[in-house]
């Protein structure tokens, strides 16, 4: 079937790799398996997949070490499911902020991963029509600032590139796709990863001040993205659409 989506699956685990495989692979998905790092570049020589599914305890190289090599190579588009055995939340915020699209925690479900893996392709082809990728750099420009959509990094007034993990990259964007609008947590979360909040996930609010520090936006009188007690965040500068080549 051409329209298959290809899912890498990355664990150290054999039985998880294959208890997985036979599940997505009922479900219509093709799969390959990769043990570490070194089987997943070897997967990764034939072509890009369409999801990552890459656990964090990895032995020798990590998911983390993982990701970060990841997101700044030629496979930086390509979407990241992370699974950790660890339910601690600074160990799901640094996932994100190495560039993990989602994350799960051991032990999980796999019709739970079925969903996750399902919302995390369908937000990375749900770009509004009007901001599809095309062969001409397309840059949205925001006060100081220009997002480069093609290559996924902030310019600066001076054209300085600074580089974003994918977390930011897709927060950013949800900003500047819906400016002045007002988008409470839940939503941002939903935008940003496909999945709902429960009560202690901070995730958003420490991804958020992540992306103020790239936007050298300062919390207590914010140029860009501005609190809104008990209600969330909006973006409050204007954003234009800029076509054009470098």
């Amino acid at each position: 079937m051409e329209n298959q989506d290809h899912i890498l699956i990355v664990d150290d685990d054999r039985g998880i790799r294959e208890l997985l495989a036979a599940y997505l692979e009922k479900n219509g998905m093709r799969v390959s398996l990769a043990a570490n790092g070194r089987q997943m570049r070897a997967v990764l020589e034939q072509g890009a997949p369409d999801l990552i599914v890459l656990d964090l305890m990895l032995p020798g190289e990590d998911g983390l070490v993982l990701c970060r090599e990841l997101r700044v190579g030629k496979f930086k588009a390509v979407p990241v499911l992370m699974l950790t055995a660890r339910s601690e939340e600074t160990d799901r915020i640094v996932g994100l902020e190495m560039g993990a699209d989602d994350y799960l925690t051991k032990p999980f479900a796999v019709r739970e991963l079925m969903a996750r893996i399902r919302s995390v392709l369908r937000r990375a082809r749900m770009l509004p029509p009007n901001m599809q990728v095309s062969e001409a750099v397309q840059l949205l420009g925001f006060g100081d600032w220009r997002l480069d959509t093609t290559a996924r990094h902030l310019l600066d007034q001076d054209g300085t590139m600074v580089a974003l993990s994918g977390a930011e990259y897709r927060l950013l964007r949800v900003f500047l796709d819906h400016p002045q609008r007002v988008l409470t947590r839940d939503q941002l979360l939903n935008l940003t990863q496909g999945r709902a909040a429960d009560p202690f996930d901070r995730s958003i609010d420490l991804l958020v001040s992540r992306l103020r520090q790239r936007l050298q936006d300062g919390a207590r009188e914010p140029r860009y993205i501005k609190t809104l007690r008990n209600e969330g965040y909006v973006f409050s500068a204007a954003v234009t659409l800029m076509e054009g080549e470098q």
